[in-house]
């Protein structure tokens, strides 16, 4: 029995009726789960916000039919939409620190819901909450009903935004992108805790996502939108491994996968090592008393050789992103060494090893500095290369350009630019000098699957073009495993396993190496989807 109908749903920008969605169509029926996939830009977002009546100002509602429930919405007043959206349709965001109010304690929040759609006492109301935070894994739910959104993780934050949605037993939860940004583990926790509230509650799900190997495990159909309209769907068996249209092939096509061989390391002395690296934080400081610190790195031996690509894999707080930045030095140490070259960098700060040294952050949009132009970003390395002339500076920068794929583009703002581009950019400005040593914090984790893919191809054809080495830190198993000479996995700021890719992959020896290998979901291509062994 069918629980949502969209029937040729246009939408447009109000003010130049640009079109954003073209004659969509497609049904939910009770208790499914439905995939809806599609690079950056294709209108799954606004798709799914034209259901709940959430689209943006700019955008409209330009035709087609949308019936939920047996309800159809042209019909529906703003009030009347209001008590749909709870009971009927909730939507679990993709970024639940911009969704949860962080002057509001976790506990108002989700008690508003229960408020406005059921006449119950504050009692009443606190028991159903805690009751929620409990069954979605959350240790200490009263800390938490207490406690403010800045408190938590994002995976946390996510489980606190689920229970949220779920405390009204929605007919329907659209979840947009819910762990984009959460590690392999955690998102494969808030993915079982939300499939098991759905069956649990009766739920259909419309899952928007970019991230093939979830429809592969979760998705039981699934619609492909590109550029506004619907190119393909059904099954996600069908989808997946017998695609139709050229488009989906390609977005299937764009998967990472393992090379035949690794590059063998570079034999000599490492170009980058630590030895019993220690990284500690103070805690916070309350009125009487300072909580206790903590220890983010504790006693991390590491080498890297020129031209290697060393992966470092692990959960949100294993300590990844502050081994990296403590290796270039952008955060103080607390104990142990770092040797560049051979020469102990640990004390002070080697000029030498600061101009050899570069990062590509995750988000580059944050990164890159939105008053200067595309090539003023480019060429901000090149300032302490001496002697160097504005005209061999400009064509650097334009050679520079055209070897990431974005000749022509000096002239252009950041905010020009689509996710891609810009991060073809932050991976510019750190080349640019041709760097000894380069570490990449999660530089595809926020890209969809063709973009992605043409990222980590660029990243490997720059590498084996300038020859630098590289600490590449991900939770993305499958990027890790395309662009990897050696993997180092990492637990409660220790090293817990290190080795070869294929070691690590196909022969993995610490438990938690196989709990993250276990909870990556990956596409057989042989013909079926399928989860990997858990060793």
């Amino acid at each position: 029995m069918t629980l949502l109908s969209v029937e040729n749903l246009r939408i447009e920008v109000a003010a130049s009726k640009a079109v954003i969605v073209e004659d969509v169509s497609f049904a939910v029926e009770r208790g499914e789960f439905l995939a809806v996939v599609g690079e950056s830009g294709s209108g799954k977002t606004a798709a799914a916000r034209a259901v709940l009546g959430l689209l943006p100002p700019e955008l409209r509602k330009a035709g087609g039919r949308i019936v939920l429930d047996g309800v159809d919405l042209a019909g529906v007043s703003a009030r009347q939409m209001r008590t749909l959206r709870g009971p009927t349709v909730g939507m679990v965001f993709q970024e639940p620190m911009v969704s949860l109010n962080p002057a509001i304690s976790v506990g108002a929040q989700m008690a508003e819901g229960l408020g406005l759609h059921e006449r119950l006492g504050k009692r009443e109301i606190k028991r159903r909450c805690l009751d929620m935070l409990a069954r979605v894994q959350i240790r200490d739910p009263q800390r938490t009903f207490d406690a403010y959104p800045h408190e938590f993780s994002g995976g946390m934050r996510q489980r606190i935004m689920l229970a949220s949605v779920m405390l009204l037993k929605p007919k329907l939860l659209i979840a947009d992108e819910p762990t984009t940004a959460l590690d392999t583990l955690t998102q494969r926790e808030v993915l079982d805790l939300m499939v098991g509230l759905a069956r649990d509650h009766g739920t259909s799900v419309m899952l928007i996502t970019h991230n093939l190997g979830l429809v592969s495990r979760y998705a039981q159909r699934a619609l492909v939108l590109r550029q506004g309209n619907m190119v393909e769907t059904g099954t996600s068996r069908q989808i997946l491994f017998a695609p139709r249209e050229a488009y989906t092939k390609r977005l299937v096509e764009a998967l990472p996968r393992r090379g035949a061989t690794t590059k063998p390391r570079q034999g000599g002395e490492p170009l980058v090592s630590v030895r019993g690296l220690k990284v500690g934080f103070a805690g916070r400081q309350r009125l009487f008393r300072r909580d206790a610190g903590v220890s983010a790195v504790n006693g991390v031996d590491l080498e890297i050789a020129a031209g290697e690509t060393v992966a470092v894999v692990g959960g949100s707080g294993s300590g990844k992103t502050t081994l990296g930045r403590a290796m270039l030095r952008l955060i103080p140490i607390s104990g142990g060494e770092i040797r560049f070259r051979g020469r102990d960098v640990t004390a002070t700060m080697d000029r030498d090893f600061r101009l050899a040294s570069q990062l590509v952050f995750q988000d580059p949009y944050s990164s890159l500095d939105p008053r200067m132009r595309v090539g003023e970003i480019v060429a901000e390395p090149l300032r302490h290369v001496p002697q160097l002339a504005a005209a061999e500076r400009d064509r650097r920068v334009e050679a520079m350009l055209d070897e990431v794929g974005l000749a022509g583009l000096a002239a252009r703002w950041p905010h020009e630019l689509s996710g891609g581009q810009r991060q073809r950019i932050a991976i510019a400005r750190a080349i640019v000098r041709q760097p000894a040593f380069v570490v990449a914090d999660e530089p595809v984790s926020a890209l969809d699957m063709t973009i992605q893919a043409q990222v980590l191809k660029l990243f490997e054809r720059l590498q084996a073009q300038y020859g630098f080495a590289c600490l590449f830190i991900s939770h993305d198993l499958a990027a890790v495993e395309q662009v990897a000479n050696r993997v180092v996995v990492m637990q409660g700021g220790q090293i817990v396993e290190q080795g070869t890719r294929d070691e690590i992959f196909d022969h993995p020896q610490h438990d938690y190496t196989k709990a993250l290998l276990a909870a990556a979901p990956v596409l057989d291509f042989a013909g079926t989807a399928a989860e990997r062994a858990s060793g």
